[in-house]
């Protein structure tokens, strides 16, 4: 099975340089990956790289706690768009979560997908600071806001992604949200292992090593 075209390049290092960037986009030209994710101050320079070709550029934000207001993830989001993203990888709050206030995270989704309109909205739930229950009421509640994608992890947090997450996941949302992969992915193995448990796209930084099928060095 091919996994390029589920592939989102991803580097979120807090101290990558500018040829990290230029690399980064080279390799997912080269071999034909869905998209690179980045910092929002690194999407022009993507765009630069990147103006003709078919690789989208995803952007982060509210990353990776979360815990900024609407109001800025939303000015975060729309800067994005204007840069030259087309999809925006957003962390939802997760003191909200544990406040149970469901409907504020569920508003906030909200907010940012209208203010992107058409563009792609993926939704980091940080699932490893999530009890089942909390998993379960967000799967419940996230489609409604007409976001595309939920996501497990940022990579910052206490763990990547679990196929049971996963399997969760995709058992309460079924096709109302795909569901993207995020943290800890490194080999064809794992990769085709989501997605074979419902993941419609792998966030990993080692794309290049997912699909040669060769070790990262």
């Amino acid at each position: 099975m091919l996994l390029h075209p589920y592939i989102d390049h991803t580097c979120l290092s807090p101290t990558a340089p500018t040829s990290a960037i230029k690399q980064l986009c080279e390799e997912a030209q080269t071999y034909h990956l869905h998209a690179v994710c980045v910092h929002g101050c690194y999407v022009a320079l993507a765009r630069n790289f990147l103006h003709e070709s078919s690789v989208a550029i995803a952007a982060v934000v509210g990353f990776p706690l979360g815990a900024m207001t609407q109001e800025m993830k939303v000015a975060e989001a729309k800067d994005c768009i204007v840069h030259g993203c087309t999809e925006i990888d957003m962390v939802i709050n997760l003191g909200f979560v544990k406040s149970g206030l469901i409907d504020l995270v569920v508003k906030e989704v909200a907010e940012v997908k209208a203010a992107i309109k058409s563009n792609t909205l993926k939704v980091i739930l940080e699932t490893g600071h999530l009890n089942p229950k909390e998993l379960e009421i967000l799967c419940q509640k996230l489609p409604e806001t007409g976001a595309d994608y939920l996501k497990t992890s940022t990579g910052f947090g206490p763990r990547g992604a679990a196929l049971e997450d996963i399997k969760t996941m995709k058992a309460i949302v079924g096709s109302n949200m795909k569901i993207k992969a995020s943290g800890g992915i490194k080999d064809y193995h794992s990769a085709l292992e989501f997605i074979q448990a419902g993941a419609s796209r792998i966030g990993t930084s080692s794309g290049v090593a997912i699909v040669t099928h060769k070790p990262q060095l």
